[in-house]
């Protein structure tokens, strides 16, 4: 299964969901290993460091310095990793509100970590989004 890459078909489809938890951005330097026991939704490892995509409470927990209180919005729709112009019509959506949001492909669904105190808004406009490329 490749997923859809037909950008009107994505945007039309998509049914974004807000996740419940607080999330949060930590970094661990170079050759710093991960905390036994926490279980990040994402981790990405660069030069400077490893970032790390965990909950607020583990994050805490683990005593890691965190940023970018956010919450998560899975966008519920199989989209092909080679999908063109998906993640850039829902960040142009956003941004035209004046949001951030820090998208992450993977390989079943996008997921757009957004301010945790503009969640609601997100989801209103993304579902807006999705009714207007229905139309």
């Amino acid at each position: 299964m490749t997923g859809e890459t037909d950008l009107k078909t994505l945007l039309a489809s998509m049914r974004p969901e807000l996740l419940d938890s607080i999330y949060v951005f930590a970094t661990l330097a170079p050759g710093v290993a991960q905390p036994d026991g926490l279980e990040p939704v994402m981790v990405f490892r660069e030069r400077e460091g490893t970032t790390l995509i965990v909950t607020e409470a583990a994050a805490r927990a683990a005593g890691l310095t965190a940023s970018f209180r956010c919450r998560m919005i899975t966008l519920d729709i199989h989209s092909s990793l080679e999908a063109v112009g998906f993640l850039a019509a829902i960040t142009t959506r956003l941004t035209t509100a004046g949001m951030g949001v820090n998208p992450v492909s993977a390989f079943y669904h996008d997921h757009l970590f957004v301010p945790a105190e503009r969640a609601q808004e997100a989801l209103r406009l993304l579902k807006k989004l999705a009714t207007d490329s229905a139309g």
